[in-house]
């Protein structure tokens, strides 16, 4: 028996991916999507030779919903989704305030459907390898945590909704700070207690922040850095990183989530990268497609997403009074 699943809202740069993964995943029926804007949708649907529904209809033949919406819209989506009694995978962030995230979780949590997070760094292969090592205690007791998440500003930031704050919530900071808060809350256990941040704008003509570094302090006491800047030069070899360095007592772990690459040289044109190993997007898909034929919580759940947006919006408050705040859970 197949697990039917729809994509909620085509506006996300993720949803052409999601919707070829679909197709082609064992065990699972994909239906369609939907759009509350039926232009793009149905434009969608034919780049992706899926059927287009009207949101309704789409949730009464789903079991499972992708919400790929503009952030300040999932409240809406998921609400939508869990009236109907359909599980939720949800795009990050969650939401872009803390009210409309605890929102979200108490509307599947009412409606007993279960609500996951596309946070795909957890199934990447050298980050798995990285819990199994902590897990064993590979390196003692931890002391200082270093992250980054650096992508080129593309032209997807300037021509379309990333970069703008009312669709958004945010810039940079919004975008890549949940990807590692959940890596180092998922690999050590420990919460972001304390959030000093600096931010600013690099490139021209952006609404928000396109650079930041944050300055954390984790629950266990040790230290938790983070780059998690749009600043990666056009000539860059990649899109981007997602790398952490966990240097504890006893040695230290380096796991870059995007390492299996092979660089490739071209003549007149220079080197670029070319990705070979798993992809954790796939993981995160099986993970909720296998989630609701077991009847569990996927494994980067609701609660985890406002957890981490709460980290994302004291690095906001921190910015703006000039000093470091705590993370107000």
């Amino acid at each position: 028996m197949s697990v039917t699943i729809g994509i909620a809202s085509t506006a996300h740069v993720h949803t052409g991916g999601f919707a070829s993964r679909l197709t082609t995943m064992d065990g699972v029926d994909f239906v369609g999507v939907t759009d509350d804007d039926p232009a793009r949708g149905r434009d969608a649907a034919r780049e992706y030779g899926a059927p287009f529904h009207d949101p309704a209809d789409l949730l009464a033949a789903v079991d499972g919903a992708i919400v790929c919406s503009t952030n300040t819209t999932h409240r809406g989506w998921v609400q939508r989704a869990a009236d109907r009694g359909v599980d939720v995978l949800c795009e990050k962030p969650l939401a872009t305030t803390i009210e409309d995230a605890r929102a979200i979780v108490d509307a599947c949590d009412e409606a007993d459907v279960r609500l996951g997070l596309c946070m795909p760094l957890p199934f990447s292969a050298p980050a798995r390898r990285a819990k199994e090592a902590y897990d064993a205690g590979k390196i003692g007791d931890l002391r200082v945590a270093v992250g980054t998440n650096r992508a080129w500003l593309r032209d997807r930031h300037r021509t379309g909704w990333s970069a703008d704050p009312k669709r958004a919530g945010g810039g940079a900071v919004m975008d890549h700070t949940v990807h590692i808060v959940n890596l180092v809350r998922w690999i050590t256990g420990e919460e972001v207690v304390e959030v000093n941040a600096e931010l600013s704008t690099m490139h021209e003509g952006l609404d928000v922040e396109d650079v930041n570094v944050l300055s954390m302090r984790l629950s266990d006491g040790s230290i938790f850095t983070l780059d998690g800047s749009w600043n990666r030069p056009d000539d860059w070899d990649y899109w981007g990183d997602a790398t952490l360095n966990l240097i504890g007592t006893d040695g230290e772990l380096t796991v870059d989530c995007f390492d299996q690459t092979l660089k490739r040289t071209r003549d007149g044109t220079g080197i670029d990268k070319v990705y070979w190993g798993s992809d954790p997007n796939d993981g995160s898909l099986r993970d909720f497609v296998d989630a609701i034929e077991s009847q569990r919580p996927p494994l980067v759940s609701g609660e985890d997403g406002l957890r981490e947006l709460a980290v994302v919006l004291a690095a906001y408050e921190s910015h703006e009074r000039g000093q470091p705040v705590r993370v107000d859970y």
